[in-house]
């Protein structure tokens, strides 16, 4: 690889200094305000969003420089082509970008600490910044669904046969719903259970699927992958990239999900697929998948092989396969 001038570091630099302004426009509501009053000065935007109006000024400001924002000729602000695409609620909203850029600077800076200890402190990490955790579910949604939607859905086929037989499709560690409101959306017949350790992810999920027409087949509450009951046994049991996190109880985990399961039930296991030769990780899709193998070590996890997880599928007594797609892996494993 040449060595980059300092010119190109700059401009990656200022790429990481516009997500971060994004950000804050973000979690703070003023992309979806501005949206909504269509132009306004600063002073305006601060009393639509209950902001400080000094934060406010300056964020405009910021957020001008780096093309989010415009200016009338009234010198008025207003939202640009990428300021509309930030707002949450936009058709193929890029938000999951922004907060993953911040989310990744905060496991950057704990990395670089822990590293002279070695102390692991786990999950908790992610909790330590209140303004990226009621983001985590909607960044998951923006960065996978349309993965799932247009290739993993259409190309695996338990998900028809669920389907096929109006059966219950269960998500372990659900987030906001994504998973399950997106299968729902393209499978009419099936209904889904997700469940999570997160109050907010279970009220975002709810929220969610109500608005989109859909709750009545779907339903969320609060549980534990380790302590978990279902209302009935279930036809498919989905753990989306959440296996590491629990990849050292797996023998115990993946016995009580075959317990959980019909006859003719499977778990569905979507993970980073870790390659065996670590020279690939310079491709672009992977780059990503090496710096936040770096950050699951600070939460006590790391990512696995594909075939790491079809021999533990087999040694809970299931029948694996797998199913390749770019960087990712689905593995399923039927009873």
């Amino acid at each position: 690889m040449a060595l980059r001038s300092m010119d190109e570091l700059r401009q990656q630099a200022q790429g990481a200094l516009s997500l971060n302004i994004a950000f804050i426009g973000v979690v703070n509501g003023l992309f979806s305000t501005l949206h909504a009053l269509g132009n306004a000065d600063s002073a305006a935007l601060a009393a639509a969003t209950g902001m400080d109006t000094g934060y406010v000024l300056r964020w405009c400001d910021a957020a001008y420089a780096f093309g989010w924002l415009e200016l009338t000729d009234n010198e008025q602000w207003r939202l640009s082509e990428d300021g509309d695409r930030m707002r949450p609620e936009a058709e193929n909203s890029r938000v999951g970008v922004a907060v993953g850029a911040v989310l990744s600077a905060h496991m950057a800076e704990r990395a670089a600490g822990l590293m002279r200890t070695g102390e692991r402190p786990g999950e908790k990490v992610l909790a330590e910044r209140e303004t990226i955790l009621p983001w985590f579910g909607l960044m998951l949604e923006n960065n996978f669904r349309k993965t799932f939607e247009e290739k993993i859905c259409p190309t695996v086929p338990i998900f028809a046969e669920v389907d096929a037989r109006g059966g219950l499709a269960v998500d372990l560690g659900c987030g906001n719903g994504w998973y399950l409101r997106a299968l729902a959306a393209r499978c009419g017949h099936l209904h889904g259970l997700g469940l999570d350790g997160f109050a907010e992810n279970i009220r975002q999920a709810t929220e969610k699927a109500q608005s989109e027409g859909i709750a009545d087949r779907l339903h969320f509450d609060e549980g534990d992958i380790h302590q978990f009951s279902l209302p009935e046994p279930a036809d498919l049991i989905a753990m989306n990239r959440s296996l590491h996190h629990v990849w050292e109880n797996r023998g115990e985990i993946f016995q009580r999900l075959h317990a959980s399961l019909k006859p003719e039930g499977a778990i569905v296991i979507w993970e980073p697929a870790w390659p065996d030769d670590h020279r690939v990780l310079r491709e672009p899709p992977l780059r990503g998948m090496a710096f936040q193998n770096l950050t699951e070590h600070v939460q006590g996890n790391h990512f696995l092989h594909p075939e790491e997880i079809a021999t533990a599928l087999s040694e809970a007594g299931l029948h694996p396969e797998i199913f390749p797609f770019g960087s990712d892996v689905v593995v399923v494993g039927r009873v």
